[in-house]
């Protein structure tokens, strides 16, 4: 048979989960025909058939999660990859390994570890299926996917609840990426809005705004790898926009938002809410970031310990709008106050960088 397999889906999109098939095995697909729809992390994607054929099995049913690399379907006929198992491994390495040992020395693994191929391996790994507890179903008691699956079911059964799934799941895997790789570190300030003519949709300011801070600081607008301890700045900044839905949280990118007027940025973020509300955003436009801005203010709040998603450097929080007391020219004003979080990586920026990108935007923010 010949194999069809999940596409790179883009930058970060490494897995999808099967929504819907359009086809079914026994089929005749033509080139471009629509087979199959999967969730990723960014969007809904449909997936067309690459080429002319018969489908001989489709790999996977609704719900089940796929890596890019492996299987989605198979075509009648001969190919030279018939029979060969695709999956991620870690650290590299061939795909089409034989069948290894899990967990053990060379001269005892026979008898403590159970037998996995590598994909099986990387999925076990994936759900938290401890190996040597399962008894495999496979020849000669090989370790299967669905042994796996079953035992990652079997978890989740006792356990109860609902299976987090598309977004919200991608969110549980950034943030614990998040918890585990960055050091973060918050401040605080406050911006006063009493010169402008209206204060209360300072989404677009802010934008602009967060540019101008980047010329100040331009190391907040850079990408950081902790493993090779390199870093990358950015010549323009791609700002993504926390926008929350009933289904999750969508980061939409506003592009080059220092080199574009206030007007064209307001139109590509009216078109890029209503891309996400309907889901229908394409995968590109949620991707390539260089700073995050958090606008929670409009649901409720002041401060916030927003959470820095690496590669990136830093998250912006912006509160709520409030009409404060404060002293202006020596006698007590009524200004409107914007309350501002700047969370930055500490690994890849000072005190004192992080200190002067808060201190610029604040300045920015107050200007007429």
């Amino acid at each position: 048979m010949k194999h069809f397999k999940l596409p790179d889906l883009g930058e970060g999109l490494q897995e999808a989960e099967i929504v819907e098939w359009h086809i079914k095995a026994g089929d005749s697909v033509h080139a471009d025909q629509l087979v199959v729809s999967v969730e990723t992390a960014k969007a809904l994607v449909d997936i067309p058939a690459p080429q002319d054929g018969v489908v001989a099995k489709l790999f996977g049913r609704e719900g089940d999660i796929l890596h890019v690399g492996e299987p989605l379907l198979a075509y009648e006929g001969e190919d030279s990859d018939a029979g060969t198992v695709v999956g991620r491994l870690e650290g590299g390495g061939d795909a089409r390994a034989d069948v290894f040992f899990v967990g053990a020395a060379p001269s005892t693994r026979e008898h403590l570890a159970p037998r996995a191929t590598p994909a099986v391996r990387q999925l076990a790994q994936r759900l938290g299926v401890e190996l040597a507890g399962l008894q495999g179903s496979g020849a000669d008691g090989l370790v299967t996917r669905a042994d796996v699956e079953a035992a990652a079911q079997s978890a989740r059964d006792r356990f109860g609840g609902e299976r987090l799934r598309g977004v919200r799941r991608s969110m549980a895997i950034n943030m614990a990426r998040s918890h585990a790789e960055v050091v973060p570190v918050t401040i605080y300030g406050d911006a006063d809005l009493h010169r402008w003519a209206l204060a209360r949709d300072p989404l677009i300011r802010l934008g602009k705004a967060i540019a101008a801070a980047c010329e100040a600081e331009p190391i907040l607008n850079s990408w950081f790898d902790g493993r090779v301890l390199s870093i990358r700045r950015h010549d323009k900044l791609d700002l993504g926009i926390a926008v929350d839905t009933p289904d999750g949280l969508f980061v939409p990118v506003l592009r080059d938002v220092g080199g574009r007027s206030a007007e064209d940025l307001r139109a590509g973020m009216a078109r890029l809410r209503a891309d996400v509300q309907a889901r229908s955003i394409p995968p590109q436009e949620m991707m390539g970031a260089t700073l995050t801005l958090s606008n929670f203010g409009t649901l409720f709040g002041r401060y916030a310990n927003p959470v820095v998603v690496p590669p990136q450097v830093a998250i912006i929080g912006a509160g709520g709008i409030r009409d404060e007391v404060v002293a202006w020219e020596g006698k007590p004003a009524v200004h409107p106050i914007l309350p501002l979080s700047l969370t930055f990586d500490h690994r890849a920026v000072t005190g004192g960088e992080a200190a002067r990108f808060l201190k610029a935007l604040v300045v920015a923010l107050e200007q007429p």
